[in-house]
């Protein structure tokens, strides 16, 4: 990978849209893309205060780092400033009561667990 700079000020939030999930009120900035997995491999996720993400797993493990507010990471309560880091083969929900900016990097696709 080449140098890159990406000005996260410069990106407008999008909605996140997964199909056949519901991630109403969720939004994102992609930071890095991996043209090669045709998926972004850093991004902001922005949550509105009450948004949830389901139980999944990271077969890769996952990086995060709260840039603002507060969140729930399965049974982890994680504040602005905290890095968590995640192995391999991990699950967890997501849950923010009042909001929450949060940087992921997460090397591989997530799976849903239902």
């Amino acid at each position: 990978m080449e140098k890159q700079i990406t000005r996260s000020s410069e990106i407008d939030w999008k909605p996140l849209i997964e199909e056949g999930v519901n991630t109403a009120g969720i939004f994102s900035k992609v930071l890095s893309f991996d043209t090669t997995a045709n998926r972004p491999n850093a991004f902001l996720l922005k949550f509105e205060a009450g948004a949830s993400y389901p139980n999944h797993i990271h077969p890769a493990g996952e990086e995060i780092y709260v840039v603002e507010g507060e969140v729930r990471s399965g049974k982890d309560e994680l504040k602005k400033g905290d890095y968590m880091y995640m192995p391999p083969g991990s699950t967890h929900s997501v849950f923010s009561k009042n909001g929450c900016v949060l940087l992921f990097k997460v090397p591989e696709e997530v799976v849903i667990l239902k």
